[in-house]
């Protein structure tokens, strides 16, 4: 439906006239809120549902008992800025040419001793990608961004390109924006470190509780209209900082490494766990989806998966991801088929009643079929392409494919395949490129069409200096 058609239906909605030939896109008041809460840096283990036993986190836990957890959900990239460039627009971060954390290295930048220097990275998203906010608000939605945005990097942009300012949500189709700017983790009591929407209102205020604050009060406000919330998280970022009396609670637990971390884990969960408080208290839960999951993988142990933030290992790129949808979604239901960032702009968009829209190209898939459990999805692959240095510099430039049980990566410095049956071998320790390769060659082929469909930018091998 167009833009103009859009604003007809609404104003024929409101005057209570709206003809039979809008039933396809529900009524603004019968369109459910959608909650959109995502953590940053949580690893795949860091819940207690997830099957860690160490931790506390009651109101997420509960969260996946009332709705459906995805077993094998990625995040689009194994860092923050391109996941949240793919959740927003659906589209994968080798379209969008963001494949990196913002600012990143730079281009052409090659870490000590390697062989291979970065490809071309955009480090924000352009005003003139479509967002899932943008839809969302010209259907009817009230919008509001709390968190943690990442996606306005002045660098760039260009001489001539928007300022920083420019690039927050507030232009890419939210009207609140609470804390939404370049900046990456703040420590997480925030005093006196400035964030842009959020002045601290007494000293050693906790971020995770004042964000909040700021979510109850945009649905208090916008509780009789559709609402679209969007909390991204600054937790768990490093630095990591809890309440002491959390982190004590930890070191008094046996075999727990990192009390302050299991304190923020913990932290995070009861913050989120007041705002779903609110909702039911405002008698809104029964209309309101939430969707929770993660940008990346942890920054520390992802056990059982093999490495950690960064890396196209299962530990870099595997996540949390839960869908809470009263009398839709079957409580305490659980779903074993791959799904991805990419998938929650179209997946919004159909849960909201609005079509995908042929404006501008979706790596996404609705996973609406999934939550229903009344169909399976189209596709059979699920792709990455990360050629850039993370921020520790210790990830080999690469890209990875997962179609089934396989997932193979492929190193872009010498063109070596790593070949893996997660059924059998979650942690990735053994290779079967070699006892594999009629699975790693066509998978590896597959990787290729891809990435030259999506356009992706590649790294540049050089020689190493000496």
């Amino acid at each position: 439906m167009s833009f103009c058609a859009r604003l007809l239906l609404s104003a024929l909605v409101f005057a209570g006239i709206a003809p039979v030939l809008f039933a396809a896109e529900a009524s603004g008041r019968d369109r459910p809120n959608i909650v959109m809460i995502m953590a940053d840096d949580l690893g795949w283990m860091d819940l207690g549902i997830q099957g860690n036993p160490l931790l506390d986190t009651p109101n997420l836990d509960g969260l996946a008992k009332q709705g459906m957890r995805f077993t094998d959900a990625y995040a689009a990239a194994p860092v923050c800025t391109p996941t949240r460039a793919a959740m927003m627009t659906g589209k994968s971060p080798a379209r969008l040419t963001i494949t990196n954390h913002a600012p990143g290295n730079g281009p052409g930048f090659a870490a000590e001793g390697r062989n291979i220097a970065e490809a071309k990275n955009l480090t924000y998203l352009p005003l003139s990608e479509i967002t899932v906010a943008e839809r969302l608000k010209d259907a009817g939605y009230a919008t509001g961004f709390i968190g943690k945005w990442h996606l306005s990097d002045r660098k760039g942009a260009g001489d001539k390109g928007p300022l920083e300012p420019q690039l927050r949500p507030e232009h890419q189709g939210f009207d609140l924006n609470v804390g939404g700017c370049n900046m990456g983790g703040p420590p997480g009591f925030f005093d006196p470190y400035k964030i842009p929407g959020i002045p601290p209102r007494r000293i050693g205020e906790y971020l995770p509780e004042r964000l909040a604050d700021e979510c109850i009060s945009f649905v208090r406000t916008n509780r009789k209209r559709p609402f679209f919330l969007c909390w991204w998280d600054y937790s768990v970022h490093y630095p990591i900082q809890a309440p002491e009396a959390l982190i004590e609670k930890y070191r008094k637990r046996p075999g727990v490494k990192d009390p302050a971390y299991a304190a923020m884990i913990e932290g995070m969960d009861s913050a989120i766990g007041r705002l779903l408080t609110e909702l039911d208290t405002l008698g809104l839960s029964g209309n309101t989806v939430v969707l929770f999951t993660s940008d990346n993988g942890s920054l520390f142990d992802n056990k059982p998966l093999r490495a950690n933030k960064g890396f196209l290992y299962e530990g870099g790129i595997r996540i949390p991801w839960i869908v809470r949808w009263p009398g839709v979604v079957s409580p305490a239901s659980t779903c074993p088929v791959p799904v991805i960032t990419t998938d929650t702009c179209p997946t919004l968009l159909e849960i909201a009643g609005l079509n995908p829209g042929a404006a501008q190209p979706s790596d996404g898939e609705s996973i609406v079929p999934l939550l229903k459990q009344s169909g399976a999805l189209a596709r059979n692959e699920l792709y990455f392409h990360y050629p850039n240095y993370a921020f520790h510099k210790r990830n080999r430039l690469g890209g990875a494919v997962r179609e089934g049980r396989f997932k193979l990566i492929r190193h872009y410095d010498d063109d070596s395949l790593e070949l893996y049956d997660l059924t059998e071998d979650i942690g990735e320790a053994r290779n079967l490129a070699q006892k594999e390769s009629f699975t790693a060659a066509a998978l590896n082929a597959k990787l290729n069409a891809w990435l030259k469909a999506s356009g992706a930018e590649m790294p540049v091998r050089q020689p190493v200096e000496r």
